[in-house]
């Protein structure tokens, strides 16, 4: 495993607020509103480094919708699910792309203890266990933040949520 501290001294701050101006924008590569929610879940004063999906990876891997998920009985469910998505995403320390080698692949553990092999592209994108970047180095207080085109998840819990989906593609 490998632990790695990066000072953070010039990283783009990312608002969550809806009026923030540095707020990712409303397309694939959007923390949106379950991503928010996420990183809402960590104290910003401790280093952490969340792999957080898109809001098109929320809904296209979990078929979650914010007009659906976050009203009556789906709630609790929706943040069941957004709590554990976050044990798999989440390392507790600071991750920046240029610590990662363009070479060499670097592994870590999740807060679930769930293994994360972190590399780059060819693009100099990260990739983390198939899931590839789509923004890198965002900050929120001592977080980083990187925006995946996918969700990061043990095989059981996938398993989980695709028996739960009854119209599978």
């Amino acid at each position: 495993m490998t632990n790695c501290l990066i000072p953070m001294s010039r990283l783009p701050d990312v608002s969550l607020s809806n009026n923030g101006s540095n707020k990712v924008t409303e397309n694939s590569d959007s923390i949106g509103k379950f991503g928010e929610m996420t990183i809402e879940m960590l104290p910003r004063d401790l280093s952490f480094t969340i792999f957080v999906p898109s809001q098109t990876a929320f809904e296209r891997d979990l078929r979650l919708r914010i007009n659906e998920s976050l009203t009556g009985e789906k709630v609790n469910d929706t943040y069941a699910i957004l709590t554990r998505v976050l044990s798999f995403t989440v390392v507790p320390w600071k991750i920046l792309s240029e610590s990662v080698s363009d070479t060499k692949e670097m592994v870590c553990d999740s807060l679930s203890g769930l293994k994360l092999h972190v590399s780059k592209d060819a693009d100099k994108m990260l990739v983390v266990n198939g899931v590839r970047s789509t923004r890198v180095n965002l900050r929120k207080g001592e977080m980083v933040i990187h925006v995946m085109d996918g969700v990061i998840m043990e095989a059981e819990f996938e398993q989980s949520v695709r028996s739960d989906d009854g119209d599978e593609d």
